[in-house]
């Protein structure tokens, strides 16, 4: 099996832990922004990353990869996991995008990991091309970035609410795809350590996108995500 990613994507990251959680055998294969459509075409996807190959099927949906690699979850963990795809992940990816928007010396420090040596090389070159690809295909500008981190304050709040009766886990006793779902595509925002590729932490963040990191971090949503990143992303 291979799965074709972008190596920082949330979304791949929400695959990875489940086939990883699933103890599922996986080659990854890790292109930058943009020249993945390319990787995902070929492997039979469409032009998003993740893509999972599988020997009888190609699965180009992270939800369908959590499914098939964790079975179909319950309706209640669905329904949130659907919640959090639409909503948390676009919001907390184009707030992240425009955070680093002048700071191609982060992103050319974690953007590039695994994948292969050309694009590594050609990533200095090729920086404004992606920023003018991604600013378009995301819609990435000042005002969609505050409306993006309102979302998340917004998602975040939603969880806190729900974890406020002491639950350890969003659906009650049991790690379930929900919180797979919300930690994995909460991580644009908050740069976990236990991440599948290194993330930068605060302190190499410009000085407002570190003080919102923090924020987030020391939030009850916040502090459940990264619990569920040491606790169960194995």
């Amino acid at each position: 099996m291979r799965v074709i990613t972008i190596p920082i994507s949330h979304y791949c990251e929400k695959a990875r832990w489940a086939l990883d959680r699933a103890g599922i055998a996986y080659a990854e294969e890790r292109h930058l922004q943009g020249l993945h459509r390319f990787a995902c075409r070929r492997a039979g996807g469409g032009t998003t990353a993740p893509v999972l190959v599988t020997p009888d099927r190609v699965l180009a949906e992270s939800a369908d990869i959590v499914t098939f690699a964790l079975g179909e979850p319950e309706h209640a963990a669905r329904a949130l996991e659907r919640d959090f795809d639409d909503r948390l992940g676009p919001a907390g990816r184009l707030w992240m995008y425009w955070s680093l928007h002048d700071r191609p010396d982060i992103a050319a420090k974690y953007n590039c990991t695994g994948v292969p040596a050309w694009q590594r090389r050609m990533f200095p070159l090729a920086y404004p091309v992606m920023i003018r690809f991604i600013d378009r295909h995301l819609g990435v500008s000042a005002l969609t970035a505050a409306e993006a981190r309102g979302t998340v304050d917004a998602t975040f709040d939603e969880v806190a609410e729900r974890l406020s009766d002491g639950r350890p886990y969003l659906l009650g006793e049991r790690f379930s795809t929900a919180d797979l779902a919300f930690a994995a595509l909460a991580a644009a925002v908050l740069m976990p350590e236990q991440y599948g590729v290194p993330l930068p932490s605060p302190d190499e963040l410009p000085g407002e996108m570190a003080a919102a990191v923090r924020g987030w971090r020391e939030h009850p949503a916040g502090r459940h995500a990264l619990l569920m990143f040491a606790r169960e992303r194995r």
